[in-house]
């Protein structure tokens, strides 16, 4: 009698044992992982707008995360096991990606893509490639993709505010603009770099059910938002939370982001 209150203490005791913080370790629980997806969009030697991120600063993120035993993972591979297609994940996955096709990511990130090589999901909307004088062009689009380390997945065509757009056009005018802007970016992505497009990042974060529904009968089988915490099985596939970066996430700020501590 006396051994069996003795066990039912020790397992009241360790009901009461605090639930580990940070992110979950894949390794040893891939059902339960949360991986937290960073998104970058422009680089330069100093801070041109909020959404610009000094070189220094990237490298220092790069790092972190390659000395504190950290994985950058494919941003493929996530997506792949979240379908049930893939390999359970490594301890402490992390995935980096860009959205715009900004013309730093050729001349500021790729170098430090090659010293540190790692894999990158780059987000494009094609009006802007070889046209606006802030992108990149399909050349140097395309040696990205010959480098090995880049996926080139879609933006839609031009970027437009899905929810500015829905209050100026009617109905069947809305909806044709969301068709063209998610099939119109696939092909021209596909016709232009090869390989299949099927992930797509959501316009200003701006996203809804439908915008969901739509975007899945174009042939996308995820897409992504700028909400801050880390991916997990709870999310929607349609609907993944990425974290959009900014200068002053270095130092503690990063180390919080990427231990699922930051929600800024």
């Amino acid at each position: 009698m006396r051994k069996l209150a003795a066990l039912w203490i020790c397992v009241f005791l360790l009901c009461l044992l605090p639930a580990a913080e940070g992110v979950i370790d894949a390794g040893k629980d891939g059902a339960a992982a949360r991986v937290p997806i960073l998104l970058y969009h422009r680089f330069g030697p100093s801070v041109a707008d909020s959404m610009t991120v000094t070189v220094p600063v990237f490298e220092s993120h790069l790092k972190y995360l390659k000395d504190n035993g950290y994985t950058i993972i494919p941003l493929r591979r996530l997506v792949d096991y979240r379908l049930g297609k893939g390999a359970a994940l490594p301890p402490r996955p992390v995935v980096i990606v860009a959205d715009d096709g900004h013309k730093s990511v050729y001349s500021e990130m790729l170098p430090l893509i090659r010293k540190y090589r790692i894999p990158v999901t780059l987000f494009l909307y094609p009006s802007a490639i070889s046209n606006a004088s802030y992108a990149m062009t399909w050349e140097q689009v395309r040696e990205l993709k010959k480098t090995g380390f880049f996926d080139l997945q879609s933006h839609t065509y031009w970027h437009p505010n899905f929810k500015k757009e829905k209050k100026k056009l009617n109905a069947d005018e809305y909806e044709k603009l969301v068709g063209m802007q998610l099939r119109k970016s696939k092909e021209k992505l596909e016709k232009e770099l090869g390989g299949g497009v099927d992930m797509l990042a959501w316009p200003f974060g701006i996203y809804d059910d439908h915008l969901a529904a739509k975007a899945k009968e174009a042939g996308y089988i995820a897409a992504f938002t700028i909400e801050r915490h880390p991916a997990s099985a709870a999310d929607n596939m349609m609907m993944l939370p990425r974290y959009l970066m900014a200068n002053a996430d270095k130092g503690k700020a990063f180390e919080a982001i990427v231990n699922g501590k930051s929600s800024r």
